[in-house]
């Protein structure tokens, strides 16, 4: 489902002013350490499965139900990749809305499904190495979040606070 009821209701009061949104991201690796990626409809570039998370969800539930709706994979979220923000996540989609997100991005196993794109946004689904995911158009988000997952840190990443209070 490309839009939510909830955002659909939102953008008919604010129009394609700037929304902050948190989302929700899943890295999937195969047997061989490749991490699954989907091709983006729209914009034409590779993106980790993920989305939106609706209101009163909890941030694991739409991980699992956006991979599953992008995907068609199943999938259990083992363990926090981590908690991602930046400009690597200001979004101005095709139609003109814009969008920033927050995005909670979890380690995931397949525990079914039919690995098929199933929900429209993705074109295509493939398993890629960390060296070919250097040279993919991949969405900034999307290559931010790889890059630690492939890290595999034993903790979960967050970017090292750097605000101060001005003198």
């Amino acid at each position: 489902m490309p839009i939510s009821n909830y955002l659909k209701a939102i953008r008919a009061k604010v129009g394609h002013d700037l929304v902050a949104l948190t989302a929700a991201s899943i890295a999937v690796f195969d047997e061989k350490s490749r991490i699954l990626l989907g091709k983006d409809v729209e914009r034409g570039f590779w993106a980790m499965p993920g989305g939106g998370i609706d209101p009163h969800e909890h941030p694991a539930d739409a991980a699992v139900r956006e991979c599953f709706e992008e995907t068609g994979l199943l999938v259990r979220p083992d363990r926090l990749l981590g908690v991602f923000g930046g400009p690597e996540f200001l979004v101005r989609y095709p139609n003109g809305d814009l969008a920033y997100y927050t995005t909670i991005a979890f380690f995931a196993s397949i525990v079914g499904g039919s690995h098929a794109p199933r929900d429209g946004e993705m074109s295509e689904l493939r398993y890629f190495s960390q060296s070919a995911c250097e040279a993919l158009l991949m969405s900034p988000s999307s290559r931010l979040i790889a890059l630690e997952a492939f890290a595999k840190h034993s903790h979960p990443y967050f970017q090292p606070a750097k605000w101060r209070p001005k003198r």
